[in-house]
């Protein structure tokens, strides 16, 4: 038996829980129709087979039909749920990890213009920012009406063999009865706390009168909404006593804050550059002052932390949801001895941000996560060893690096620059993105482990490459910024990868033309601005900087508005000239001619990169298939086959921004889909 606190079973009424790891309850937005099929299901196996004790399935399965999904979530309110919930259930079980799921009412953090296109309701008629619907104040037979929903929901699950459910509470229908700034009910449901908890103890009630007193009934809430008007914690920490008081209930997951705002949504859910465990200590004061099992997850990225919020006593299950998207494994390496190896968690918040703009849930750097039923988390063995060389040392070439070196392959990488990174070390040049140089520093260190060979310092050309005898060429040089951009004045234009490398100076007066529209552009901006300089960020989009999704927008603007950058939106710079020692910007619109001219002393520009590719272009004549890639074989887990030129020395492909201008995530994902079946 381990001595490791974050090894040892807990006790969760009658379930015996393996270890004190756990995923919380978060929707990756899987499901097909409403329903947990195989994506979903293979998603959580993952997580099962390498050893977490507990997965909380489904961020918010609905259990009313007007509470239409904001994410694709799991429609709780079909009895079609059931079957798919238990093979969940049953695949989870057969690796001895508990499998509960999450069931809420959105209330008022929905759209009417979806689903059945039913109003979406709440205590009162105040709007949610986030998804600007006005809501219809509940009626006594609405709520009547969802405290059955809750019920049949409940049975449905259990009836699906799970081992229980977690009701939330928090930006959702039923902590709006429980704060006084949004609950504008009469009595029974309004007015005094005992008024506003009614609705929670009915459906309770309700849930209890369904499935038994056995079957594990817990809550995830606010205990704190941060906000005037809003529950205070000493009100949080009398609701968790009155919850506990039911009797009914047989855990609470802490929650600290609300999420109608990015702004308040990047406080619950914080990103890379603000503190780990933010909330930790606040969870640890309610298991200590109430007395119930505890759970709790907010930024809790790494196995140190994890460790001590157990064996401080503060929880007893801890969540790292964000991690395992990163890592899948990480218990089972815990428990190899192997914690070095677990990939990291990088606070990019790629996954959450991609939900909330209605897109799925994808790790930044693990190209697998989500696509288990055709991405391996672990890297087989190839048949036969072959000689690859790549060339570029950013995150797709270390990708490959990696995968072909644990595919058994012999791998040699050239590299331009002295250290590696490409792209990803720029963009660590920031402070508060540093922790983005774990995605290089971790596959480095895989590859170290695997006897990777590195050539730094080194501009390779084709001669360089065939003179290894390569079997395999990955052409992984990525890009440099494309600032050929306007009608005339271009060579009077800076990039926004001269100002974060530091190889230009901030003006004093500096527009930042951005219309890639991805974080280059916001850093570039911001570090600007550092340097005193008045800085605008003019884009033609009707809206500034869309590629930079909303979590991660709360960090720049909490900085870039004390600093007081402007933000000008849908106008297009056309052209610049000199005049003078400034700089004149023509500025027109898509909307129509403008011809506006304003003056600076520094022009930046964010438009992406254009692919180096010369390398490619010069090796592609001594390829065996001309650089083609079967695309049919390479969706579908095949070896890519095409030998088009029978003088050929190497297959050659090209990967990443090499191809064109695309995103870390890209770079990686080309990489593992081609190198897993080298």
């Amino acid at each position: 038996m381990s001595n490791d606190s974050l090894l040892q079973p807990y006790q969760l009424k009658h379930l015996t829980l393996k270890n004190r790891i756990m995923t919380t309850s978060h929707e990756p937005a899987y499901p097909v129709d409403g329903l947990p099929k195989e994506r979903y299901r293979a998603y959580h196996q993952e997580r099962a087979k390498a050893g977490v004790a507990l997965t909380m399935t489904a961020g918010s399965a609905i259990v009313s039909r007007d509470s239409p999904p904001s994410f694709n979530n799991i429609l709780a309110y079909k009895d079609e749920v059931v079957p798919w919930m238990a093979e969940l259930a049953d695949a989870c079980h057969e690796h001895g990890c508990a499998v509960m799921i999450q069931l809420t009412h959105l209330g008022r953090r929905t759209g009417w213009n979806k689903g059945d296109w039913l109003p979406s309701v709440s205590t009162g008629h105040e709007w949610e920012p986030a998804h600007r619907a006005f809501p219809k104040k509940l009626e006594d037979w609405d709520i009547a009406r969802i405290i059955t929903d809750y019920a049949d929901a409940a049975e449905r699950m259990q009836a699906a063999g799970l081992d229980g459910i977690e009701i939330e509470s928090y930006g959702h229908l039923m902590d709006a009865f429980w704060s006084p700034r949004l609950n504008e009910l009469d009595a029974p449901y309004g007015g005094s706390l005992d008024n506003r908890m009614r609705f929670t103890y009915d459906v309770l009630d309700a849930i209890r009168e369904r499935v038994g007193p056995e079957f594990i009934v817990g809550l995830r809430f606010t205990a704190d909404e941060t906000i005037d008007g809003g529950i205070t914690p000493d009100e949080g920490l009398e609701i968790a006593r009155r919850l506990k008081d039911t009797g009914q209930v047989d855990f609470l997951n802490v929650i600290r804050g609300r999420i109608d705002t990015d702004a308040a949504l990047t406080n619950v859910i914080p990103v890379q550059g603000m503190k780990n465990a933010p909330h930790l200590d606040f969870a640890g004061r309610i298991r200590s002052e109430i007395g119930l099992p505890t759970f709790h997850a907010s930024k809790i990225p790494d196995v140190a932390t994890a460790r001590h919020a157990v064996s401080a006593g503060l929880l007893d299950m801890v969540g790292m949801t964000r991690a395992h998207m990163a890592d899948p494994h990480i218990v089972r390496k815990i428990v190899e001895g192997r914690e070095d190896d677990i990939r990291p968690c990088v606070g990019a918040t790629y996954c959450l941000d991609r939900i909330y703009q209605g897109g799925e849930a994808l790790c930044i750097h693990n190209a697998a996560t989500g696509r288990e039923l055709t991405m391996p988390h672990d890297i087989p063995r190839a048949d036969a060893s072959r000689k690859v060389v790549i060339v570029g040392a950013g995150p797709g070439g270390l990708e490959a690096a990696r995968v072909a070196a644990e595919r058994g392959h012999d791998v040699t990488v050239f590299e331009a620059a002295g250290d590696a990174g490409g792209q990803i070390r720029l963009t660590a040049q920031s402070p508060r993105r540093r922790e983005m140089i774990s995605i290089i520093d971790w596959r480095m260190a895989q590859c170290a482990a695997r006897e990777v060979e590195f050539r730094f310092n080194t501009w390779a050309e084709a001669e360089d490459v065939t003179a290894l005898n390569p079997d395999l060429v990955i052409v992984a040089t990525g890009g440099m910024p494309n600032t050929d951009v306007l009608k005339e004045g271009n060579d009077l234009l800076v990039s926004t990868w001269d100002i974060l490398s530091g190889d230009v100076k901030p003006g004093s007066k500096v527009l930042v033309y951005d219309d890639a529209g991805d974080h280059a552009g916001l850093q570039a901006a911001e570090v600007i601005a550092q340097s005193g300089a008045e800085v605008e960020i003019m884009t033609p989009d009707r809206s500034f900087a869309p590629e930079v999704m909303g979590l991660n927008l709360t960090p720049y603007m909490r900085s870039l508005q004390k600093l007081k950058a402007t933000f000008t939106v849908t106008y297009r710079l056309t052209s610049v000239r000199r005049d003078g020692n400034r700089l004149m910007a023509v500025i027109d619109s898509d909307y129509g001619d403008l011809g506006l001219e304003r003056d600076f002393d520094q022009i930046v520009v964010n438009h992406g990169t254009l692919p180096l590719d010369d390398l490619y272009f010069d090796l592609k004549p001594l390829s065996s298939n001309l650089g083609a890639v079967d695309h049919d074989a390479l969706i579908n887990g095949r070896p890519q086959a095409i030998a088009t030129n029978p003088d050929g020395q190497f297959q050659l492909f090209r990967i990443g921004d090499a191809v064109s201008a695309r995103n870390t995530h890209a770079a990686i994902y080309d990489a593992l889909r081609l190198v897993k079946d080298l």
